[in-house]
């Protein structure tokens, strides 16, 4: 990824994540697992179910360091297979 957060923010800092994904029981936990890993916290994740219900999306503020620290969330967080989006 080419970004440019570390031009607009100083780490350390919260940085909001949405991950949007199919809506299933153990989206939330895989989430909170790549997030575990790479950002040891406490996090609870605000969640919203689609309307139909087909999808759940999850917000959550992560302490992140750098900016391939931000980078590597996002590449984590996309890589779960339910997962279809992370803005």
């Amino acid at each position: 990824m080419n970004t440019k957060f570390d031009e607009y923010l100083e780490f350390p800092c919260a940085f909001t994540f949405k991950v949007m994904g199919v809506a299933n029981d153990s989206l939330e936990d895989e989430v909170l697992e790549v997030i575990q890993r790479l950002a040891p916290g406490e996090y609870s994740p605000s969640s919203r179910l689609s309307t139909k219900g087909n999808y759940r999306a999850f917000t959550l503020s992560v302490r992140v360091t750098s900016n391939e620290h931000i980078e590597q969330l996002y590449q984590e967080l996309g890589a779960i297979d339910d997962v279809r989006h992370v803005l």
